[in-house]
């Protein structure tokens, strides 16, 4: 069948920026965000509340469930509901602030990715609605008297969803074309018993006049019984169809000043007029947003009733042309084609010996990758100065967060970690984003890796921004190795080879390693620091905050440098086929990368404990070995290369200047990382030689160390029993165990590295075996677990951890998923059994999922991990 959904990508590619003009770019929470903190103190969380959000306007950015906006967020569309019996229209998803959650901010809401396709032709979300009044302040109360030692208080934990009394919302979207979107809203009443609920579909302009960005207002106004019409500026015009509805509702998207601060308003109509009309039962406002019959937020109100076990629809479209009958038969069929277009483009990738279970994970784990897709916006400079005719930001903010940032002007689709719980970019989190995104849309993937390296984010002296609470914090550089994987997956599996986008990028990669190599490199001897390095609290110490006259010389700092000068000498490589330029550079960061490889394995290899540590080095005392058993000690496995005959009889250059290096360095008695080549010529790069290697693994490998049955766990069981504590300057710091949520309040408390699994960690683990079984081959066997008389090539060790990760999300058969820990029974239910949700991480013994609850961005590499034996490219 014709791959329509291709076809559409292909288009796509032609533009400047690959990408739809409508899609799920609507942030699931804009509140609490550095964006919209205007504070003396930099509180987001206390300045902008959720309790605040339903009557204040943002500045930079609105939220929604469910929703969908224009790529420059101008007009959104969302759900809002109302079950009769809660204080506020349900309009936007419930969490904890940071200082609320006994393990730092959490989203309380059950909600599904069901399914996307890369141009948004297709998508499909799931709210699980409770009938009963919402455990607003139970879930407050009870996390916040909890210990950092208990678990977190979750919505399934109050009973809310006892004996099924609660509505299954689905939010369906099919695009006939790129501008005119159908939509269906089926809700499902899971009781057996009748039960009420109030559906407001709305529409709304995100407020941009207030700030000056409009020359001119836009509206939104009834031009008949069903259908609005929305104006704007440069958006032009947009008709929204709907089924007959009891009312319709107007009011304003601006801030209802007299609720917050008890000043008067000009007028009643204001953001959360619905809330009040609704809710509180106001009747005089009611009937006024009846009467009211323009405004910038617009919604239809279906007041349903629904029997126990039955279901109803409502059906709109959004078009930018007008429909003389928008729900004919057309309507429908829509639907029916773009989920067939959907099933055809998936199936492209799916290996046809999968189980239909793995095949839904894989499909899920692309839907909500693609459903992380958000509008982000963000002008330093402007939100240090403030807008004008507008309230002058406090003095104190020029001397706090991201004040050397005013280059920074971002307005972008970006992938997002977690829409509610990392509703802004990292750094980090994006490079692991685009692997999974190459396999479904390689020039979106392309197109952001470049993007946060363009001049309006990178900063000037070459760091790349971390995440907008500190965009000075350092991230672990692993966009090169990003951009290597990118372009091999699309090599791989789509047949294109575009070097331009490899020269292109390494352009602005080489700017930034030259930040790396000047900054963190404090004592020039090629070992390297950077604080917490995106690994949070996996030290005994707090890495970002070191005694003033301490120097802490990072295993993994050292290691990423490593695999950033390798990842860099082999995109210079891959030019240098066709661009013999390139075989100089290429050079320079292999002789890069035996300098950093030499530092290491001299300076921080620990011969009788056969591991890496951390070096510690106070003034004028002896350096104290850091001996936590991490994978901060096994990252040295990720700085890996095999460089193939055939490339090196290419490059004369290059081969001959790595034959002088090996030469000069051997009659010098020097460390050379490069000691094996094969019989056919191919040469193995790697910080650890086999020895080493056979030691690292043999620890990663322990089910008594690293592993668990979901994949390698972030500190070694060893600390279980065997807490490692140290003494700096009068004060006892300590690590231990801790395989789930973290027992400290260490950068927020809410991820903890000292002892889950961590699927982007686990993912580079794995791809570095499948490259160095690319050179050994069945030459180098290990015992898989360590100790079983089980011996495995490297190959099959990959393979099998692979397996442990997808494992996490399978059903056995009892209809078990690890992911759901004590969950099961609601898991179990028929309607549920085939929901996931994708974790942060993993808790490090049984596999359930811990943090963020919606972090599809990196776990998303569980997608690719699936058909990992389908497609070679390594």
């Amino acid at each position: 069948m014709l791959n329509l959904e291709q076809k559409r990508l292909d288009i796509n590619a032609q533009k400047a920026v690959p990408l739809e003009k409508w899609g799920p770019y609507l942030s699931e929470r804009q509140w609490g965000t550095v964006r919209e903190d205007y504070s003396e103190n930099g509180d987001a969380w206390a300045y902008f509340t959720h309790d605040q959000a339903r009557s204040r306007a943002y500045r930079w950015g609105e939220d929604g469930l469910g929703g969908i906006s224009d790529n420059r967020q101008n007009l959104c569309f969302a759900l809002a509901l109302w079950n009769g019996k809660d204080k506020i229209l349900k309009e936007r998803f419930f969490g904890l602030t940071n200082a609320e959650g006994n393990h730092g901010e959490d989203v309380k809401e059950l909600y599904y990715y069901l399914d996307n396709t890369p141009t948004h032709s297709y998508m499909k979300f799931l709210y699980k609605y409770p009938q009963d009044t919402f455990p607003y302040e139970e879930l407050l109360e009870v996390n916040r008297n909890r210990s950092k030692q208990e678990l977190e208080y979750e919505l399934l934990d109050t009973g809310i969803f006892d004996n099924n009394r609660y509505f299954d919302v689905f939010v369906e979207y099919a695009k006939n074309t790129s501008e005119d979107i159908c939509i269906n809203i089926e809700i499902v009443n899971r009781s057996s018993e009748s039960a009420d609920l109030t559906v407001l579909p709305t529409l709304w302009f995100r407020n941009r006049w207030i700030s000056g960005e409009m020359n001119q207002k836009p509206q939104i106004n009834l031009i008949s019984k069903n259908c609005a019409k929305a104006t704007h500026e440069t958006l032009g015009d947009y008709y929204l169809y709907f089924d007959d509805a009891n009312h319709t509702f107007f009011t304003e998207n601006e801030t209802n000043t007299k609720r917050l601060f008890d000043e008067e308003t000009n007028s009643i109509f204001v953001k959360d007029a619905f809330h009040e009309a609704i809710c509180e039962g106001n009747y005089n406002l009611f009937n006024s947003l009846i009467t009211n019959k323009l405004g910038t937020k617009f919604s239809p109100v279906y007041q349903l009733h629904l029997e126990g076990d039955s279901s109803q629809k409502i059906k709109l479209r959004l078009s930018q042309e007008p429909h003389s009958a928008p729900f004919n038969d057309d309507f429908e069929k829509t639907f029916s084609n773009r989920k067939t277009e959907a099933d055809v483009f998936y199936s492209s990738f799916f290996s046809d010996e999968k189980s239909v279970d793995v095949k839904n994970i894989q499909r899920q784990a692309f839907a909500g990758l693609l459903w992380s897709r958000q509008y982000y916006c963000y002008d330093i400079e402007r939100w240090l100065e403030g807008d004008p005719n507008q309230i002058i930001p406090p003095y104190e903010r020029t001397l706090g967060r991201n004040i050397n940032w005013k280059h920074l002007k971002n307005e972008d689709i970006i992938s997002m970690p977690d829409k509610w719980e990392y509703p802004w970019y990292a750094a980090w989190d994006l490079a692991f984003h685009c692997v999974p995104m190459a396999i479904v849309d390689p020039n979106f993937a392309k197109h952001q890796l470049i993007l946060i390296m363009r001049e309006w984010y990178m900063s000037p002296n070459g760091q790349i921004p971390a995440y907008e609470w500190n965009f000075s914090d350092v991230n672990p550089p692993v966009h090169a190795w990003a951009a290597l994987s990118v372009y091999r997956i699309e090599k791989s599996i789509h047949g294109k080879t575009d070097i331009n986008f490899l020269k292109r990028i390494f352009q602005k990669l080489l700017i930034n390693f030259t930040w790396w190599a000047n900054r963190e490199d404090e004592n020039g001897n090629n070992i390297f620091s950077g604080g917490f390095l995106g690994l949070d609290n996996i030290g005994a110490i707090d890495r970002s905050n070191l005694p003033d006259d301490a120097n802490l010389e990072q295993v993994d700092a050292t290691a990423w440098m490593a695999m950033y000068a390798l990842n860099m000498m082999d995109i210079a490589l891959e030019i240098a086929i066709t661009d013999q330029s390139f075989e100089d550079v290429a050079t320079k960061f292999y002789e890069h990368f035996i300098l950093i490889a030499e530092s290491l394995n001299e300076k921080l290899w620990d011969a009788n404990e056969h591991f890496f540590y951390d070096s510690l080095k106070l003034n004028n005392q002896a350096p104290i070995s850091m001996k936590v058993r991490s994978v901060v000690g096994l990252s040295v496995l990720f700085a890996v290369s095999v460089i193939d005959q055939q490339k090196m009889a290419t490059l004369k250059d290059f081969s001959k200047r790595m034959n002088y290096i090996k030469n000069y360095r051997q009659k010098a008695h020097k460390f050379l990382p490069n000691e094996q080549i094969t019989e056919d010529g191919n040469i193995l790069l790697s910080l650890v030689d086999k020895r080493k290697l056979s030691a690292l693994l043999t620890a990663m490998l322990d089910e008594n160390e690293f592993l668990s049955a979901g994949g390698i766990r972030a500190v070694s069981k060893f600390h279980q029993d065997h807490p490692y504590v140290v003494n700096i300057e009068g004060v006892i710091h300590g690590i231990s165990y801790v395989p789930g949520d973290s027992d400290s309040g260490m950068f927020g408390g809410n991820s903890n590295w000292r002892g889950p699994v961590w699927t982007p960690i686990n993912y580079l683990i794995i791809k570095s075996l499948k490259k160095h079984h690319q050179f050994y081959g069945d030459s180098f066997r290990i015992e898989f677990p360590t100790n079983s008389g089980v011996f495995m090539n490297l190959a099959e060790v990959s393979d099998t951890l692979a397996k442990r990760i997808v494992s996490i999300f399978e059903r056995d058969n009892a209809g078990i998923r690890p992911v759901h820990g004590i969950y099961q029974e609601f898991y179990q239910r028929p309607e549920n059994k085939d929901l996931l949700l994708f974790y942060e991480y993993f808790h490090g013994d049984t596999a359930h999922g811990v943090g963020a609850s919606h972090q599809t961005g990196w776990t998303a590499v569980v997608a690719e991990l699936i058909n990992d034996d389908a497609w070679e490219w390594e």
